[in-house]
């Protein structure tokens, strides 16, 4: 039986910093799950308390959503974020990615500057895949039950979306077995927990 215990969101900034930085001079956070658990919530709390800490600043947060080139580029957009910010900043260079437009369906022209920073936030589904587990300072694995991330991406998206989230929601899980993310994670966070806690300083974590 798992046990649910409630952790600051600073307890786990201050982990990052004491931590080494093996992507170049920077620490690479890695936050993971399958889509609608509560990745992007994790990723901005985590960063506000970043920020927060005595002489901290606001890392840069990359939504791999925003490298994928459509439905179809589910997993295998990572060589596009490899090459623009993995590669540079582990050579201690800044990066830069292109966002892509849901809307326009095309890659915007204006690339998106990623700097040279102490901690970089990664956020999305695949974003602590086995290839990148050298470059990490901290995995974590957000989950939350299926129906609930359902319902929740209808909610932001709408219905119309429902034929292709479902295919991806299958890919989702086929790919996790595969890769065992969860299991290698530093930290599992439930995205829909049931204690009672302050949702803006605390998570719910799994152990």
């Amino acid at each position: 039986m798992a046990v649910a215990v409630v952790e600051a969101y600073d307890r786990v900034a201050r982990r990052v910093l004491d931590g080494p930085a093996r992507l170049g001079r920077t620490r690479l956070v890695a936050v993971d799950g399958p889509s609608g658990a509560g990745k992007s919530v994790f990723a901005t709390r985590l960063a506000d308390a970043l920020a927060a800490l005595p002489g901290g600043s606001p890392p840069p947060v990359v939504h791999t959503d925003d490298l994928l080139d459509g439905w179809d580029d589910q997993f295998t957009f990572w060589p596009r974020l490899e090459e623009g910010v993995l590669g540079p900043l582990r050579a201690g260079r800044p990066g830069a990615y292109r966002r892509y437009s849901w809307v326009r369906r095309s890659f915007l022209p204006r690339p998106v500057p990623v700097p040279v920073a102490p901690v970089l936030v990664i956020e999305g589904v695949s974003a602590a895949r086995a290839a990148v587990v050298p470059d990490l300072a901290l995995a974590v694995f957000v989950t939350a039950p299926a129906s609930l991330r359902l319902a929740r991406a209808v909610e932001r998206d709408g219905p119309g979306i429902l034929p292709e989230l479902r295919r991806w929601h299958r890919g989702e899980r086929s790919y996790f077995a595969a890769d065992g993310t969860e299991a290698r994670a530093d930290l599992v966070v439930d995205g829909a927990p049931g204690l009672p806690h302050d949702a803006d300083r605390y998570h719910v974590r799994r152990r």
